[in-house]
């Protein structure tokens, strides 16, 4: 994500929450906070009918993370 930011791509990371801890590690190291949409933990057990709902769930949030990423760069 860094390097597309840097290239002028905006991006958004999805993770699950399980993972917040070791982005907010990796941000502060890296000295680059990026935007992240949480979804619940696990995803890896789910059917393709779940997925597909919780990517439903959230996909309004997901653009309106990139649509704010664009605006804030005029």
């Amino acid at each position: 994500m860094m390097n597309l930011e840097a290239r002028g791509i905006p991006s958004v990371g999805v993770a699950t929450t399980e993972f917040v801890a070791a982005a907010a590690a990796q941000s502060e190291a890296l000295g680059f906070d990026p935007s992240y949409i949480w979804v619940p933990h696990p995803i890896q057990d789910r059917t393709d009918e779940e997925l597909h709902a919780l990517a439903e769930r959230h996909v309004d949030e997901i653009l309106a993370a990139l649509t704010e990423q664009i605006a804030a760069r005029g």
